[in-house]
């Protein structure tokens, strides 16, 4: 064998076959990543377009996209030793837990003027999209065994 053969990693590589929770780790390890991204380049544009109000603005997009998406990832592996049908359940609550939540955030912030609204639903849209996508990518590329 060359040293060219030897860097080449296993191809049926089976060292999480057995972690079921392993994919979901992984997604909430990628999102978090790409939300540290998402963030710097949201406020560093809102920053310079819209100043103070901008960062608050895109502060908040970040804190309620990213919280809406990773708390969904969290709560599935809370819940991924129990049974199928709690862990929906448990999920599901949270959504809508999560729904109330948002809601009563943004009526509560709707007259103040500390923030660019702009900023803040572009940076949530952005959030929201960039990590499911992350979330999706990340589940689908995880080897795991099907039975």
């Amino acid at each position: 064998m060359t040293s060219d053969q030897n860097e080449l990693p296993e191809l049926n590589d089976v060292s999480h076959a057995d972690d079921h929770n392993w994919p979901l780790r992984r997604a909430l390890r990628i999102s978090a990543i790409a939300l540290v991204i998402i963030g710097i380049g949201s406020l560093a544009v809102w920053g310079w377009a819209k100043d103070t109000e901008g960062i608050w603005g895109a502060l908040l997009g970040l804190a309620i996209g990213g919280a809406f998406m990773l708390i969904t990832v969290v709560v599935t592996l809370m819940t991924s030793n129990s049974s199928p049908a709690t862990t929906m359940a448990v999920v599901l609550g949270s959504w809508l837990a999560k729904i109330a939540v948002v809601l009563v955030i943004l009526l509560s912030i709707k007259n103040l003027d500390f923030y660019d609204p702009m900023a803040l639903a572009c940076t949530v849209v952005i959030s929201l999209i960039v990590l499911l996508a992350a979330e999706t990518w990340s589940v689908t590329k995880a080897q795991s065994v099907y039975v």
